[in-house]
């Protein structure tokens, strides 16, 4: 169990109703006017960061944005990946960067320009490594949250861009990984079955150039095959038909 001191969040809040706690989605148990208490399981415990939390503690607030709101920022679900850690931050004009240190799981969804949340704060990857990415904080972020606070060597919460998270699931379902069509590698169907070193029609099984192809797939002189189009029992990643199956 946690419990907030805390105001303004506590505004048009009731109990059962979602606040996150330094990024960290957590459902209101309790509460009067100066703070409120919510329970806390293993899982979020071993997820996130707030195992690290003592009394006196600072921690980002926020509540859950009704249908009809603003986004100011990216679809934020309160649902932590993971953790990272502060490797450095270094003073830029007006903003501070922050290099952020990761697992692989984490830093597979995050991409230059794309979005992360931070604690539960929605930002803008500014630069992205092997295992560590960037940020760029304005003043208003680091005043109204505890960014400013953070040190090399702190954990923070990380929450991955969910509509990032849903497209790797669906291109890697099973169904697209089957017979190892391995679609985010982009192999692309070479090799497929029954089209062994079929790429482009050249050298195809018992015919040169197509000719002859095995049980006659495709013609002579492979043709339809430029660029493994139409060639028989193989798939090509993301096709249109691909997109128009689930809705895009």
């Amino acid at each position: 169990m946690v419990e907030v001191n805390c105001k303004k969040v506590l505004e048009g809040t009731g109990a059962g109703d979602s606040i996150a706690v330094n990024g960290v989605c957590l459902t209101v148990t309790w509460l009067d006017g100066r703070g409120f208490r919510a329970d806390v399981m293993h899982e979020t415990m071993n997820r996130s960061s707030l195992a690290r939390l003592i009394p006196g503690s600072r921690v980002n607030l926020e509540r859950a944005m009704a249908a009809d709101g603003r986004f100011g920022g990216h679809i934020v679900t309160g649902h932590i990946d993971g953790t990272g850690t502060i490797l450095r931050t270094e003073k830029d004009g007006i903003a501070v960067w922050y290099t952020v240190k990761t697992d692989a799981n984490i830093m597979r969804y995050i991409i230059e320009k794309g979005s992360v949340a931070v604690d539960g704060i929605s930002l803008t990857v500014a630069d992205v490594k092997k295992d560590t990415f960037c940020i760029s904080v304005i003043p208003h972020t680091m005043s109204e949250t505890i960014l400013s606070e953070k040190r090399p060597g702190d954990v923070v919460n990380l929450e991955n861009d969910c509509v990032g998270k849903y497209i790797g699931r669906l291109v890697n379902s099973p169904e697209n990984v089957e017979n190892g069509k391995n679609v985010e590698n982009g192999k692309n169907g070479e090799n497929s079955k029954n089209g062994e070193n079929s790429k482009n029609g050249e050298n195809s099984k018992n015919g040169k150039n197509g000719k002859n192809s095995k049980n006659g797939e495709n013609g002579q002189n492979g043709k339809s095959m430029e660029n493994g189009r139409n060639s028989k029992n193989s798939e090509y990643g993301i096709t249109a038909e691909f997109l128009a199956k689930y809705g895009f």
